[in-house]
């Protein structure tokens, strides 16, 4: 037919293809932003934040972005993990750039890796701007070393609620000379106490909780492995938060420091003596 285009004449749809940049926001403190995430999320146009994202962090994404929030609590996701990956490969190949802002680092319990996956699967090209970890930085400001010399030579992260304690071998992972980090923990910190306790580790082991750390609201609350879950219980802990088990936690330097070791230690006296 006159007029027609063969197939070699049709136009070619060369639509450009977004690029997702997962992004660790660090633990809370804008101020322990990269240079770089900063950048990205002064210029963003979509953010796919979850929910350990702390506000003021947020309220330095460019003006005019959209947020989508995905946040993740304890047996309640407002969006399952493979919707949050297709959403991610949907708006980049609908040709908008994504910033996927995680709290920390997106490659420690970020789920990072399954994402970057995803995007991988679909062609879509993936930028991992690495933050500072939520170890790091609430240790930091805990004034707790993670490692130090004659105390630990070695760090361990482990999850709290991960497929269940009970499919865990932490066996090695805390005791002399080591460092136990323990994320997403405060739900299952007496069950927890319990685990290390049977594996070994003496009940008179210290413990730190560090409670939304580098925030204005922190706390550093110090104890020891038996009295974990009391703890926890008693302060009403909230997420975030950190438990960290090591003769370390001795070494805290925090003005936020709340050192319950005597507390309980009287408590228990009290309880023998009645």
């Amino acid at each position: 037919m006159a007029g027609s285009l063969s197939s070699s004449q049709l136009p070619i749809d060369r639509s450009p293809i977004g690029t997702v940049y997962l992004v660790g926001a660090g633990p809370g403190d804008p101020e322990l932003l990269t240079l770089r995430a900063a950048r990205l999320l002064t210029s963003a146009t979509l953010v796919v934040h979850d929910g350990l994202v702390a506000p003021e962090i947020l309220d330095l994404a460019g003006p005019g972005a959209t947020l989508i929030s995905v946040a993740k609590a304890r047996s309640r996701h407002s969006m399952p993990q493979d919707d949050i990956n297709a959403l991610l490969v949907r708006e980049a190949l609908a040709g908008r750039d994504v910033v996927r802002l995680k709290g920390g680092d997106p490659f420690i319990f970020g789920r990072g890796g399954e994402e970057a996956d995803a995007c991988h699967a679909a062609g879509v090209p993936v930028q991992i701007v690495p933050g500072i970890s939520a170890a790091v930085g609430c240790a930091a400001e805990a004034g707790l070393p993670l490692t130090h010399r004659g105390l630990s030579s070695a760090v361990t992260f482990v999850a709290g609620q991960c497929k269940g304690l009970t499919d865990q071998n932490w066996a090695g992972l805390a005791g002399h000379d080591r460092t136990l980090v323990i994320y997403m923990g405060v739900a299952t910190a007496a069950d927890i106490a319990e685990k290390l306790m049977a594996d070994g580790i003496t009940p008179a082991m210290p413990v730190a909780v560090l409670e939304k750390g580098t925030r204005s609201d922190s706390r550093t609350l110090i104890s020891n492995l038996a009295d974990l879950g009391r703890m926890v219980a008693d302060q009403k802990v909230q997420s975030p938060a950190l438990i960290i088990v090591g003769d370390v936690v001795n070494q805290v330097k925090s003005e936020k420091l709340h050192d319950l070791h005597t507390v309980y230690k009287n408590f228990e006296e009290r309880e023998i003596t009645v």
